[in-house]
């Protein structure tokens, strides 16, 4: 009979939960606080970010082609930059193209504009299935794209990071970059999402 058996954790992973747990025995952590802090900047501090930067591109056009001409610059303009954010190409999403970034060699990602990357993000089969077959890939998210629109996967590097600009959702005629931003997903930054709808 065979038996399958989780593989042990890395040996960094194995030190980060030892300091971790000996922080959190000798009170300095509480329970549950690096878990909380990585959920702010996997799904809060980062794609917030970006997400003002989608909303300003879908309320001032002039931003907007500053932004797809020279994104690190147009990105920078808002305060976010740094580290895994000093080359960033925006790409646009249409009604005839729909983007994907991934990193194929490892895990690039635009931290600055979209926090720390997901779990998925990191693994070999989307970083290896996404370039070969990306509408299959995209439809394990609930994302099925037409047969008739492009799809262009954008391979991130250690020199560039690359961000999705999303088609802004029908119905946010007049709305405020506050309001937009509340639409943008970070999936949707990234390629294998949407916006939420206008309400």
């Amino acid at each position: 009979m065979s038996h399958s058996h989780t593989k042990p954790p890395v040996p960094v992973a194995l030190r980060v939960k030892a300091i971790e747990t000996l922080l959190t025995e000798k009170g300095v952590l509480g329970t549950g606080v690096v878990d909380a802090i990585v959920d702010v900047f996997e799904h809060e501090l980062g794609p917030k970010n970006g997400a003002k930067v989608v909303a300003k591109a879908w309320a001032d056009p002039e931003y907007k082609s500053w932004l797809l001409k020279d994104g690190t610059a147009a990105i920078e303009s808002l305060g976010f930059s740094g580290f895994q954010g000093e080359y960033m190409v925006v790409v646009e999403n249409t009604r005839e193209v729909h983007n994907v970034v991934v990193c194929t060699l490892c895990s690039c990602y635009p931290w600055p504009v979209l926090g720390l990357p997901p779990n998925w993000y990191k693994t070999a089969p989307y970083r290896s299935r996404v370039v070969l077959n990306p509408r299959s890939v995209l439809a394990e998210f609930d994302l099925h794209i037409p047969d008739d629109v492009e799809v262009r996967v954008w391979d991130s590097t250690s020199d560039v990071r690359y961000l999705v600009l999303p088609e802004r959702p029908a119905g946010t005629d007049g709305w405020s970059e506050e309001q937009l931003a509340a639409l943008v997903t970070r999936d949707s930054m990234i390629g294998t999402g949407i916006c939420r709808l206008a309400a």
